[in-house]
C-alpha cells in the first residue's frame, strides 16, 4: 500500500483535510441527495470567482442545458465535461474552472449539464455530451476540443470515440484524472485502494450507481478502454494523479492510442490525489499542473503538440 505521508506534501493534506470537512471519507454512505448536498458546499468553498471579461450565458443545446463562456472573439471552443462520479456536479460546480479556462486560453468554453444517474442511467449523460458537441460543432465550426474532469473525462473520451470520422473540427482532447475502465483488480487500483479523496471502493460505487442492469461489454461509450479501435482519434493529453486509483487508465489509454498511431501523452503529476483541480489556489503542484493544463488545451487548439 502507498505511503502517503511520504508521498504527499503539506499543502496536498491540507487540502485534504479541508475537503474532508465537507465530504468526509465514506460519503458514498450517505443518500445522493446528501452526497450532493456536502459536494455543493465543498465546491462553493473552494470557488474562485471568475476572471474579469468573461461573459457567461445559459443557453440550450439541443435540448442540453450548456454555460458558455466567452472573452474576446474566439476562435476555438472548449467542449467541457464536469466531474462528480456521474452522480454529483452541474454548471455551477465547475463554472471558476471553465472562466479560467476561458480567460487563459482565449478560447469559448462550452459546460455541459448532462443528466446524472442513479435518476438517470447510462447512456443518458453520454447522449447529452455527444448531443452537445455537435450542436456546438455545428454553432460554431472552428474547431473543439474536447476536455473533462473525473467522470467528465470518461464523457470526453466517449464522445471521441463516438464523433470520430463523423463530427469534422475535433482537434484534440484533454482528459484529467479520468476513468476509462481499466482491470480494478491490479495495478493503481490496488496500490491506491485507499487513496484519499478517491478509493477503489468509491470507485465501484459510482460505476454500479451508473448502472441500469448488466454492466456493458464491447461499449467505449460506457468504458473508452472496452474499444476495439483507437485509430483515427484526436491528439490526446491525460493528466493523472500519482496517488489516485484511477492513474493507471490513463497510462493505458494512452498506450492504445500510440499503438493505433495517435498522438497521446500520458502526464503523471506525482504527490498529488484524486480532485486536485480545486486545489490550484493552494497547492503549489495542483497550481503548476493546471497550468500544463490550461497550455495542453491551448496548443491543441491551435494545432500544435504542447511541449514538455
Amino acid at each position: 500500500m502507498a505511503d502517503y505521508a511520504r508521498l504527499l506534501d503539506e499543502e496536498t493534506r491540507d487540502f485534504i483535510r479541508r475537503t474532508e470537512s465537507f465530504c468526509p471519507p465514506g460519503a458514498a454512505d450517505l443518500t445522493v441527495a446528501g452526497q450532493r448536498r456536502a459536494y455543493d458546499r465543498m465546491c462553493r468553498a473552494f470557488g474562485r470567482g471568475r476572471p474579469e471579461g468573461v461573459k457567461v450565458r445559459d443557453d440550450s443545446a439541443r435540448g442540453v442545458p450548456v454555460r458558455i463562456y466567452e472573452a474576446g472573439l474566439p476562435s476555438r471552443t472548449v467542449m467541457y465535461f464536469h466531474g462528480g462520479g456521474f452522480v454529483l456536479g452541474g454548471l455551477d460546480s465547475h463554472d471558476d474552472i471553465c472562466a479560467e479556462i476561458c480567460a487563459r486560453t482565449g478560447f469559448r468554453v462550452v459546460s455541459v449539464d448532462y443528466r446524472l444517474a442513479p435518476e438517470h442511467p447510462h447512456p443518458a449523460a453520454f447522449d447529452d455530451c455527444r448531443t452537445a458537441t455537435l450542436w456546438a460543432a455545428r454553432q460554431y465550426g472552428g474547431g473543439l476540443v474536447l476536455a473533462g474532469d473525473s467522470a467528465g473525462g470518461t464523457l470526453a473520451a466517449a464522445v471521441a470515440h463516438h464523433w470520430r470520422g463523423q463530427v469534422e473540427g475535433i482537434l484534440g482532447q484533454v482528459l484529467i484524472y479520468p476513468g476509462l475502465g481499466g482491470d480494478i483488480s491490479g495495478g493503481s487500483f490496488i496500490e491506491h485502494a485507499q487513496a484519499p479523496m478517491l478509493s477503489r471502493d468509491d470507485v465501484i460505487f459510482y460505476r454500479d450507481i451508473r448502472l441500469a442492469g448488466q454492466e456493458p461489454t464491447d461499449d467505449p461509450t460506457w468504458a473508452p478502454l472496452q474499444a476495439r479501435d483507437f485509430s483515427g482519434l484526436p491528439p490526446t493529453v491525460v493528466f493523472v494523479a500519482e496517488c489516485d486509483p484511477l492513474r493507471d487508465d490513463g497510462h493505458e489509454y494512452c498506450r492504445r492510442l500510440r499503438e493505433a498511431g495517435v498522438r497521446a501523452r500520458c502526464v503523471e503529476e506525482k504527490g498529488l490525489v484524486h480532485g486536485y483541480l480545486r486545489a490550484r489556489g493552494s497547492v503549489t503542484r495542483a497550481r503548476e499542473s493546471f497550468g500544463r493544463i490550461e497550455v495542453a488545451i491551448e496548443a491543441l487548439g491551435q494545432g500544435l503538440w504542447p511541449r514538455g
